[in-house]
């Protein structure tokens, strides 16, 4: 199944293009997650919410609504996956209030972080084996076998990146999963992408896995069209495809 969605609902842009004129912001998930089948949350990397808004949050989503949730900026930016024992507890002592929408969680390393394939290894290790990890390296140090061989070892997938319709990172398949995230197009009105880099990118889908897809080129609403487009052309494949506007 590809599941299908943006890196977050809160948008103010948003409303007009995908969010009714008179619809209140408080009731902004319920509208997306009657039009999407999953969301990236991205404020969680700024502010780690409390156990309760995750709560909160499952209350609020129907049955077949996966969250994936981007873990605290603390771990990854502040103690640069160093000690990360109380930071991946705290963690999941809040984001497993989501329950059975609990979907995979993403640690995206800062740009000028190097390679540290021992750290990574000790950081994966933490999660339990049920929940789904996927990393975005940002420095080319991590391009190594043994990045590969550590994500491998934990099932962790290796966070696919599209900048401008190209790769930014290498295309390892190192999980059961496959996660992709979409920054910025080519296309015009800016940062939209085109037909031919979303059709690029199907073909380098593993159709035979779960693979999440989040489009982040948020401004002026993109996301929430190209995010419809990917999942039109998925379909005209006749590949299974989670809901879209």
């Amino acid at each position: 199944m590809i599941h299908v969605g943006t890196s977050g609902w809160q948008y103010r842009d948003w409303r007009g293009p995908f969010y009714p004129e008179g619809l209140p912001q408080r009731l902004w998930l319920e509208h997306y997650a009657e039009h999407f089948a999953t969301v990236e949350v991205n404020n969680a990397f700024y502010r780690l919410p409390e156990r309760d808004t995750f709560a909160k949050w499952r209350a609020r989503t129907p049955d077949d609504f996966c969250v994936a949730v981007k873990v605290s900026r603390y771990l990854t930016h502040v103690k640069r996956l160093r000690d990360p024992e109380e930071p991946v507890a705290r963690f999941l002592e809040r984001a497993t209030a989501l329950g059975d929408r609990l979907g995979p969680v993403l640690l995206q390393l800062p740009p000028t972080l190097r390679a540290d394939p021992d750290t990574l290894d000790a950081t994966l290790a933490l999660f339990p084996r049920d929940v789904r990890v996927a990393v975005e390296p940002r420095h080319a140090s991590w391009w190594t076998p043994e990045t590969e061989s550590v994500l491998k070892g934990h099932n962790a997938a290796l966070c696919w990146a599209d900048r401008k319709g190209r790769p930014v990172t290498p295309l390892w398949h190192t999980a059961d999963f496959g996660y992709l995230r979409m920054h910025e197009g080519r296309a015009r009105p800016w940062p939209h992408y085109g037909r031919a880099a979303l059709r690029s990118w199907l073909d380098r889908v593993d159709p035979s896995v779960d693979t999440y897809v989040y489009f982040n080129n948020d401004p002026g609403c993109a996301a929430v069209a190209d995010a419809s487009t990917f999942a039109t052309l998925a379909r005209r494949r006749e590949l299974p495809t989670t809901r879209t506007p």
